[in-house]
């Protein structure tokens, strides 16, 4: 036997038994070795040599006497191992697959977006669907029609490095004193605003993009130019159609210190909403609005002028925007919980 112990294979821990130690298992048994003794040989538990054992068990004289038998264990370990691991559902799913690659191209929706209004929709069940990073695994394997260069963020980078600037002028009451309930997002009636340019000429248009930041609601105002008075005529505008219910739509405004919402602060001497300035290059302040600016980005790059987009397709970001399901809203649309919360208003009126 010290021939035999000597020869004995290069088997570690931890690792599954092969060929030639399932045939060292079943010459030492055969000499009556114990199974201490077994896997001391092959380096391992002696309780692998007793499962070994019982698995790879043969009968013979029908059914009279068992056997191990190296070949035959060898033979059902490979069937086991064909079975094992977990099995791709890609398959089985097929019909969500579909609703996910539909509503991607056709409607801009997020692999997360598709997934979890499956969910609060009804129109899957979980064991239906499959979670949203599996759908992202899927597009990495190529197994969708969806690619990665088709993700919007997947390819995005910051390209600018951070500075930090001082010394620059405060427009209006600060942000510093809104109240710090407004952060909780529980209470309706509390915007953010910006504005997008296009290309970065005098005579080019602009967009006032307003954010509410509770329901997530977002408005695309087009304006003539990015001058202060262009931005009090939109909001005069947008006044004039909430007439007396625009104190409790638009209860605050956040805006940045640029030149253009210089005037802003005159809203709070013809209506009771509150104008709030971010700090100087805190534009985080005001994030929600920010974030949406971006999402415009996605049609209209920057550079590119304003008034190559008719209203048409303005609104048509708007609208893309404001029915894109959020999982922040429980897979809802910003749109619909504006609605209730305008019903609400204007039924207690």
């Amino acid at each position: 036997m010290n021939s035999l112990n000597s020869t004995i294979s290069t088997h570690q821990k931890g690792q599954h038994l092969a060929l030639t130690d399932r045939v060292t298992i079943q010459i030492m048994h055969e000499q009556g070795q114990s199974l201490r003794q077994i896997a001391r040989a092959l380096n391992c538990s002696p309780t692998t040599v007793k499962y070994e054992l019982e698995r790879g068990q043969i009968s013979l004289y029908h059914g009279k006497r068992y056997r191990y038998d190296a070949q035959e264990a060898q033979r059902r370990y490979q069937i086991r191992r064909l079975n094992c691991g977990r099995k791709q559902a890609f398959l089985a799913k097929t019909r969500f697959i579909k609703y996910v690659e539909q509503h991607f191209f056709k409607q801009g929706w997020s692999l997360d977006a598709c997934a979890g209004r499956a969910l609060a929709s009804g129109a899957f069940t979980r064991n239906e669907t499959v979670c949203t990073k599996t759908l992202y695994h899927y597009v990495e394997r190529g197994l969708l029609q969806i690619k990665a260069t088709d993700l919007p963020e997947c390819l995005s980078r910051k390209t600018k490095a951070k500075r930090v600037r001082q010394h620059k002028r405060q427009l209006g009451r600060s942000i510093s004193e809104r109240p710090a309930a407004i952060n909780q997002r529980r209470e309706f009636g509390h915007w953010e605003c910006d504005l997008v340019l296009g290309h970065k000429t005098k005579d080019d248009q602009a967009l006032l993009t307003l954010y509410e930041r509770m329901t997530r609601k977002f408005m695309i105002i087009p304006i003539k130019d990015k001058t202060a008075a262009s931005v009090m005529a939109a909001f005069k505008t947008l006044r004039s159609q909430y007439q007396e219910h625009w104190h409790e739509v638009f209860k605050t405004i956040t805006t940045d210190n640029d030149s253009e919402f210089a005037d802003l602060a005159q809203l709070e001497e013809a209506a009771q909403t509150l104008v709030y300035y971010a700090h100087p290059y805190t534009s985080c302040e005001k994030g929600g609005v920010e974030r949406h600016n971006r999402l415009i980005r996605c049609f209209i790059p920057k550079g590119q002028s304003i008034k190559d987009y008719d209203l048409r397709q303005i609104y048509g970001i708007e609208e893309w925007c404001n029915n894109l399901p959020r999982k922040i809203l429980a897979y809802h649309t910003p749109d619909e919980l504006y609605e209730r919360r305008l019903d609400c208003i204007y039924q207690i009126k």
